[in-house]
């Protein structure tokens, strides 16, 4: 992997190589990358993992073991634009596993990492210059866990 460019940093407590071969499980396009142990410098015991690489969808990550000090919230989520029910069902099955859905399509998964998993198409239909569309897309999901796709397409119809 390339030093340029944007990585996300993850930072968990002693499951950053458990966190990143989950993540490598369920995104198709994906690849691992270096893992860094500690030395004898420490700060944790040597040969433990300190930080895992991997890159998702292009997007390249650092899982990292730093401690118990921070943990992730639902501050900032990971979008994951689906072009069907079916890819949305796919991430949702696999990142519920072991956590939970929350609303309008975000969850958090067993890392307590939160995730949008939603139809690339839902941005237009509630971005619709159309107010009433958009309204009536809105309000369908906002009543969502998981996004339905085609219940948001029968609102958004007007159906």
């Amino acid at each position: 992997m390339s030093d340029r460019g944007f990585t996300t940093c993850l930072w968990f407590d002693g499951q950053a190589e458990e966190a990143a071969q989950f993540y490598l499980s369920v995104f198709k396009d994906s690849r691992p990358g270096r893992t860094g142990r500690y030395t004898e410098a420490g700060p944790g015991p040597a040969g433990d993992v300190l930080a895992v690489e991997f890159e998702l969808n292009g997007q390249k990550f650092v899982a990292i073991n730093g401690g118990p000090e921070f943990t992730f919230n639902e501050a900032v989520s990971f979008q994951i634009r689906c072009k069907d029910q079916a890819e949305v069902d796919y991430y949702w099955e696999r990142l519920t596993d072991g956590g939970h859905g929350v609303a309008c399509g975000w969850l958090k998964d067993r890392y307590g990492v939160s995730w949008q998993v939603f139809p690339e198409v839902l941005l237009d239909m509630v971005g619709d210059e159309d107010q009433e569309k958009a309204t009536r897309a809105t309000r369908a999901m906002l009543q969502m866990v998981k996004i339905d796709l085609a219940a948001l397409e029968r609102a958004y119809a007007g159906e």
